[in-house]
């Protein structure tokens, strides 16, 4: 299976904080990837802008460099290595000054869709957006990517968005979420939209529960003093997370297009029960034989941040009262891993009572560290003896199942071409950044007027004893991670 390339046009790509770590370690190489794959048309340029005083060409041995660091050094080998580094440019550029914004728009050019890609603190969103609107370089019909994070509340996300709206509309804007990028998150639209095998099923009546884990095998060493003040409720739960959630339990749009689909996710953050304070875990973890603590990483001895959070949330409609969501993610787990595992009740009548019965039906949905879809069914034991049942996997790998490599193509890869394209699908818009702080508040208000502290964790292992009693006073347990 050969996968489709689908041309975009010409383009002009601006990115902003192009000496950064994002730039070097995941944009620049998911360019190249899709230059390889024939995907970006002759004509098309990269123009890096950042502070360094540094020349066109010293940037582009920047780039090369970091090619051969994240993709290996044979990449340079390829014939397409250095059309790709020709095709970059680099402008010295002050956000609050007007030094180098002339030479930034001698660059861009009339003919070809003009992109800004703003991988920069959120701090001088608001300050680029405008000089790029005031100097003439953004045109009504340019394109705008900004990262998370949007705010760090809902005061803080709507200043942002009110700064990029003075600039731009609406439609310009791309918030980018790397996670809706991957390939299984975008075949979980496509399992149950495309298909008639599970939507009828896809319910209060047939589903138990959903499990939704995001979990991370290292710690915060290196950038503690950052994550102390976001801690995973803001890093992970309030974008990636919601964003699983937003689509597993979304109703069918109207059409597979940008508004239709971010309109449904909009009514399932609407739809969100405010979540009560016994159903929500928060932990730290503790130092280990290896490493050292949560607290000694962030340089904060009377830190009170969330390296893992846990809950339970109920969504207040029709098809999902009753069926609650398990939402977890944390630092120092087991293995880096991230699902969606949509648990099925059990048949309403059993047949084998006088055998040892399996759990349900389970779909797992893998978003990584290896992208595919796992359903667990039962089927007899094989041999002879009576009728004995097991629980056996129907999985499908997409790097075994699609040959080809192009078909899993990261994250970064599709999200770029999407905003050359002008597909906004993928991306968070304002409301649901809004709408989606407007549910986390009361959480972190209610945790910062509390003086108790994250329950204590080993590294290594699943999070606190308090998130497992979260689901065993509900009868239900979790997956084990990495399984």
């Amino acid at each position: 299976m050969v996968a489709k390339v689908i041309p975009v046009p010409a383009f002009d790509l601006v990115l902003f904080g192009a000496t950064g770590d994002l730039a070097q370690r995941k944009i620049f190489p998911a360019l190249f990837k899709r230059f390889v794959a024939g995907q970006m048309p002759q004509g098309s340029q990269i123009i890096g802008a950042a502070r360094s005083n540094v020349t066109s060409e010293e940037f582009q041995q920047t780039v090369a460099k970091s090619l051969k660091e994240f993709l290996g050094k044979n990449v340079e080998k390829k014939d397409e290595f250095n059309q790709f580094i020709e095709c970059i440019q680099y402008a010295a550029v002050d956000a609050f000054s007007d030094k180098g914004w002339d030479k930034l728009k001698s660059f861009v050019r009339e003919d070809t869709v003009r992109a800004f890609y703003l991988s920069v603190a959120p701090s001088i969103f608001g300050e680029i957006a405008a000089r790029l609107k005031k100097t003439g370089i953004a045109t009504d019909e340019s394109r705008i990517v900004v990262e998370k994070p949007f705010g760090t509340d809902l005061e803080t996300a709507e200043t942002l968005n009110a700064q990029l709206r003075a600039s731009f509309e609406e439609k310009q804007i791309y918030r980018i979420d790397h996670y809706l990028g991957k390939e299984t998150v975008q075949n979980l639209m496509a399992l149950r939209f495309a298909n008639a095998l599970f939507e009828p099923l896809w319910n209060n009546k047939h589903i138990d529960h959903v499990q939704i884990t995001v979990a991370e095998d290292i710690g915060v060493a290196g950038r503690g003093g950052y994550y102390d003040k976001s801690g995973a409720i803001r890093d992970m739960v309030q974008n990636h997370l919601m964003q699983l959630l937003c689509l597993t339990a979304m109703e069918p749009p109207s059409q597979f297009s940008s508004d239709a689909v971010r309109d449904e996710k909009l009514k399932v953050i609407r739809a969100l029960k405010p979540v009560k304070e016994d159903n929500i875990v928060r932990g730290q973890y503790r130092a280990s034989a290896n490493d050292q603590s949560y607290i000694e990483h962030s340089e904060n001895p009377n830190s009170r941040t969330d390296s893992y959070v846990a809950m339970k949330v109920d969504v207040a409609n029709w098809r999902w009262a009753g069926t609650p969501f398990y939402l977890r993610t944390g630092k120092k787990l087991r293995e880096r891993v991230s699902e969606i595992a949509v648990m099925f009740k059990n048949p309403p009548h059993s047949i084998f009572s006088d055998m040892e019965y399996h759990e349900g039906n389970a779909l797992i949905i893998r978003l990584q560290p290896d992208e595919g879809i796992t359903l667990w069914t039962t089927i007899k034991d094989p041999g002879p003896g009576g009728m004995r049942l097991k629980q056996v996997p129907l999985d499908m790998s997409f790097a075994e199942t699609l040959e080809d490599e192009t078909a899993v193509a990261d994250a970064y890869e599709r999200l770029i071409m999407d905003v050359i394209r002008g597909d906004q699908t993928l991306f968070m818009r304002g409301d649901e950044v809004e709408a989606a702080w407007a549910w986390i508040d009361p959480i972190i208000l209610q945790w910062e007027n509390s003086t108790a502290r994250p329950a204590q964790y080993d590294a290594g292992g699943s999070g606190p004893e308090d998130a497992l009693m979260l689901m065993h006073k509900d009868g239900r347990k979790w997956r084990p991670i990495g399984e």
